[in-house]
């Protein structure tokens, strides 16, 4: 994932936040910026997990670049859920 450069981090980091809120139902509270935030931040938790398994993430190209960024994000947006829901 590191090999795509800062504009390849934003483009599919914003798409794949996009379609990770739209998969938890959070699209509405989110807008363009945290989005690619959710989906920057889901990448990078996404690769931990996956190099964990023995997984090459950053040889493996754009797709499956893209579904680390959307696994990690759904992830991220999962954890943020359980504890924001825990407050209220």
């Amino acid at each position: 994932m590191l090999g795509l450069g800062i504009l390849g981090w934003i483009i599919i980091g914003g798409i794949a936040g996009w379609i990770a809120s739209k998969i938890k139902g959070t699209d509405a509270q989110q807008g363009v910026i945290l989005n690619v935030v959710v989906g920057v931040i889901g990448g990078l938790l996404g690769g931990w997990l996956l190099s964990l398994f023995g997984v090459d993430v950053e040889g493996a190209g754009i797709i499956f670049s893209f579904l680390t960024c959307l696994l990690g994000a759904v992830i991220l947006l999962t954890i943020v859920n359980a504890v924001t829901s825990r407050r209220s």
